[in-house]
């Protein structure tokens, strides 16, 4: 063992080993305690973590703001850039080249430039490199190629505007961050593990991040919402900038095929077909969700086939999909990057703002470089014309010495210096003593002056861009939106989603039963009294005989006592399903009658009915699912000055209140029976049904448009922009695509007037018609696949204005009143033409006429209509 100055050990490489037992004690190193420093291990282990964690947050796990890179990235793209000709490399060769300036082995290398490669962002890629749908891995690296994308070369790489270091072995410089020029950082997102702390950054579509940074320059207010390169569907509202305790809500893009066929076209950011359809099986055998059989047919595009068994309803079976697999996730951002060597947690909108303005900090450094270069080249351009015009260089023959030559050019430019930009320099006059005769004898003045005169016209430019970089760099970013902004369109569809509450969408996996006997409810009492179809998330409502009443979670075998008298399952915020009860309050008390709604209570807590009152009792207690109203038959006990002993009751005229209610008297004297007589109508009217077209449901919250108020059969209608139609019920589980044009109550009375292009005739075309019931898709504007439809109306007595252009465009403009153009036919029909001139624009008018013309013998005056019935009642008399 050597000991240093510090007395630290370290091992001596020469030394041999001894056997210990052997050496004698004089041999080991007597250490003085006064001389020697005890470092505690709890320091050691506090300096060394820190300076490991420092060192993971820093130089593995976390980006910088400047450039939104780690270090393996930025080492990659600049071994990149050194090794790019114009041609493919193989990724072994990257991998290795990158070695020089990263420790940390070929697996991180390898694994970050995939990684690189599948965002299509700055790397073109050649070969198998996996594929983001699947999961499937790339190829190894000695079969795929790679090179730098044109936009990478054009934003990311500027040599002399990047600031360098020593590499990791100091055999080599690397850039400490490199020059981009765009908030690529939010582009690609990141995630990232360190120590003690993590970086998430969600990524961001490539033109709505340039139109922010073009926003933010010119003073205007931004928003940025993350876009995936798996598609789908997300809810941002909870984004908060990408900020700790944020969340933004993915899901699948689900479709119906048909019947019994649903197709997931898009995936949730995070996931694979793979996990997906694991998902998917793994919720199925758990008897969340029932399906027949899934086809994964993914290729260059996703696409997995669920097959329903019979009777499956498509609409519950999506939001199944959405609750209980990984259909729907719910992604949390977290915003961390380096920023001056320490870790901020900042928003994306900071972000973009500290990138824009770094982006304007580069243009003005690439013009501030281009200015100096300028004129350095006006300098001596004008020097060398000063040298040979003027023949300076003949009065050096005479000099002997290199002094001299320098001070004899020196003292015969001293009459041009006043019109130089700046001082004459010793290494100015040694450049000009290296001007050979050749380009001496052939100097071209007027090809000079043309040439400082271009140089001086840039340097006006240059120095005008300074005074103007905002809008100077406002033209940057429109030139890199126009040149690469096509190739990347917004894939992830912003929508607000409905809150799927899992108890309505759950298969019915369960049954449960009752022991009323023992007090025992469950879905494992498989020999006792069957009550009804459940799930196991489901809660049971139960009430006794005393008036208590409970909700609980249904189990395989729970206790909850004797004295039931009726169990169902409980449907939470469910305002249809009414209960009447009927009882004496106390022992000699008034009798009372009720009906009320139970839409929400504490689980496990026990309510009453009545008013709590010692000696209570419960007369008569029924549940209607839909609010039906009860004829009951009271029979009281026969008592002196008791006319009617005998009397029906209907419970439909009572008012619908509140579970602590007290309710209506119904008798002060003492019942002796009380008998259900009939049911009666629903007391709830029809139900009235919205549609919020932010999330694409129905919901009956007064959210959104109202389609009316729905009992029974009715349905309702949707048109879309493709001219097609279709009926459906008012199920609140309903999905809807987002191609709707016109979703109403329908009216099968309703006469439509539709405007159509015919692509197969070439001409437009305007038809009236009545809408057939039909719950599957119609198309009512022909088979062609390009014809398209104009206008949509149910007024009347419509009128069109139609505008001529190209050949037609002087022609008066054409007023058509379509109940005279056109008759009612069916919705087949193919339609009259409207014009065989050429169409530019057709307008929808205010109608004229309303409505139906009353006939004039309907339409009295209001004395006369007295008169009429002063004369009745005389006839009367």
């Amino acid at each position: 063992m050597n000991i240093d100055e510090n007395n630290n050990t370290e091992p001596n490489n020469n030394d041999k080993p001894e056997d210990k037992e052997n050496q004698p004690a004089e041999a080991l190193p007597v250490w003085d305690v006064d001389e020697t420093k005890v470092t505690h291990l709890s320091g050691m282990y506090k300096e060394w973590f820190l300076d490991y964690a420092s060192y993971v947050i820093l130089e593995r796990a976390v980006p910088y703001i400047n450039d939104g890179l780690k270090p393996v990235q930025r080492r990659i793209l600049h071994a990149m850039r050194r090794m790019d000709d114009g041609r493919y490399n193989k990724v072994a060769n990257i991998i290795g080249f990158t070695m020089q300036f990263h420790p940390h082995g070929d697996a991180s290398i390898g694994d970050a430039l995939v990684q690189l490669g599948q965002k299509n962002l700055l790397i073109d890629c050649q070969g198998n490199w996996g594929n983001v749908f699947t999961g499937d891995r790339a190829a190894a690296a000695r079969y795929i190629e790679a090179r730098l994308t044109k936009f990478a070369q054009d934003v990311v790489f500027n040599p002399k505007t990047t600031e360098w270091k020593q590499s990791y072995d100091g055999r080599n410089q690397e850039p400490v961050t490199l020059p981009v020029k765009f908030p690529l950082l939010l582009a690609q997102g990141v995630e990232g593990i360190a120590v003690g702390l993590a970086s998430k950054l969600l990524p961001h579509n490539f033109n709505e991040l340039i139109d922010a940074s073009t926003a933010y320059l010119n003073g205007e207010t931004f928003e940025l919402y993350p876009d995936f390169p798996t598609g789908g569907m997300m809810d941002a509202s909870r984004y908060n900038d990408g900020l700790r305790g944020g969340a933004v809500k993915v899901r699948a893009k689900i479709s119906k095929v048909d019947s019994k066929t649903l197709m997931i076209s898009d995936i949730p950011f995070g996931r694979n077909t793979t996990s997906l359809i694991e998902s998917i099986l793994k919720a199925n055998d758990k008897g969340k969700i029932k399906i027949k059989k899934i086809d994964d047919n993914t290729a260059e595009n996703v696409e997995i086939l669920v097959y329903l068994p019979s009777g499956a309803s498509p609409d519950k079976t999506i939001d199944a999909l959405y609750a209980f697999t990984d259909c729907e996730l719910s992604i949390s951002p977290n915003a961390c990057v380096i920023k001056d060597k320490k870790p901020y947690f900042i928003g994306v909108s900071q972000i973009l703002k500290e990138n824009t303005d770094y982006t304007v900090h580069l243009l003005t450094r690439e013009l501030e470089i281009r200015k100096g270069e300028l004129e350095d080249s006006w300098h001596f351009s004008s020097l060398e014309r000063i040298f040979i015009e003027h023949k300076i260089y003949q009065r050096i023959e005479e000099c002997e010495t290199w002094e001299a030559i320098i001070q004899t050019i020196d003292h015969g430019l001293e009459p041009f210096k006043p019109a130089l930009r700046r001082e004459v320099t010793r290494d100015d006059i040694a450049k000009l003593t290296e001007l050979k005769i050749k380009r001496i004898s052939k100097f071209d003045a007027k090809k000079a002056d043309e040439y400082i005169a271009s140089l001086e016209e840039e340097m006006e430019q240059i120095d005008y861009h300074l005074e103007n970089i905002i809008p100077y760099s406002l033209n940057y970013f429109k030139r890199i939106k126009k040149a690469y902004g096509k190739n990347h369109p917004r894939m992830t569809e912003i929508r607000s989603f409905a809150n799927i509450e899992a108890t309505k969408v759950v298969v019915k996996n369960e049954k449960l039963y009752i022991n009323r006997e023992d007090g025992f409810i469950g879905t494992g009492l498989k020999k006792d009294e069957y009550v009804c179809d459940c799930s196991d998330i489901d809660d049971a409502i139960l009430f006794y005989k005393d008036g208590r009443y409970l909700i609980t979670k249904i189990q395989e075998k729970a206790f909850v006592g004797k004295n039931i008298i009726h169990i169902a399952v409980f449907k939470k915020n469910d305002k249809r399903t009414i209960y009447n009860a009927v009882y004496r309050d106390g022992a000699s008390g008034n009798t009372y009658m009720k009906r009320f709604a139970v839409t929400g209570v504490t689980r496990d807590k026990e309510y009453i009915v009545t008013q709590g009152t010692e000696g209570t009792k419960l007369y008569y207690f029924s549940a209607n699912p839909n609010g039906e109203s009860e004829i009951l038959k009271i029979m009281l006990k026969p008592k002196a000055r008791i006319r009617n002993v005998v009397f029906d009751e209907d419970l439909g005229k009572l008012a619908i209140k509140g579970r602590s209610a007290m309710g209506n008297i119904l008798t002060k004297h003492e019942i002796h029976k009380i008998v259900f007589r009939r049911k009666g109508e629903s007391t709830l009217g029809g139900r009235k049904i919205y549609f919020e077209p932010e999330t694409l449901r129905l919901n009956a919250d007064s959210r959104g448009k109202f389609l009316g108020e729905f009992h029974g059969g009715d349905q309702i209608l949707v048109v879309t922009k493709n001219g097609e139609y279709f009926q459906t019920s008012y199920d609140l589980s309903n999905h809807y695509e987002d191609n709707i044009l016109i979703i109403e109550k329908y009216d099968p009375n309703t006469v439509w007037s539709a405007v159509y292009f015919d692509a197969e005739q070439d001409y437009y075309y305007v038809k009236r018609f009545q809408i057939e019931p039909s719950t599957k898709i119609q198309r009512f504007i022909g088979d062609h696949p390009k014809s398209h439809l104009v206008k949509m109306m149910h007024l009347n007595f419509p009128r069109l204005e139609v505008k001529f252009g190209g050949d037609d465009r002087l022609k008066e403009k054409l007023i058509v009143e379509v109940a005279e153009f056109i008759g009612v036919k069916s919705y087949k029909a193919k339609g009259k033409r409207l014009t065989t001139l050429q169409v530019a624009k057709i307008h929808e008018l205010e109608p004229i006429v309303t409505d139906e013309p009353k006939p004039e013998n309907d339409v009295q005056d209001e004395n006369q209509i007295e008169e009429d019935d002063k004369n009745q009642m005389e006839l009367e008399f």
